[in-house]
């Protein structure tokens, strides 16, 4: 009796959509540490938004700090 609340075609169109956005905000989390200097707000902040963020937190980190060098 367990039946997915949603249909099976459903689900297989939103598999890749949560795989993108887990991937995506792995990346920025990834690049988050890596980053040595920040514009516009501190690490933690930042790991906050990102992951409440969920996609939205992502692409802004995206935007707004794009402009940075990773450390090696």
């Amino acid at each position: 009796m367990n039946k997915l609340p949603l249909d099976p075609k459903i689900w297989l169109l939103l598999a890749p959509i949560i795989v993108i956005q887990y991937g995506l905000m792995i990346f920025c989390l990834i690049r988050l540490v890596r980053a040595h200097k920040l514009n516009y707000l501190n690490k933690p902040i930042w790991a906050l938004i990102i992951l409440l963020g969920q996609l939205i937190g992502s692409v802004l980190f995206l935007i707004l700090e794009s402009g940075q060098n990773e450390g090696d």
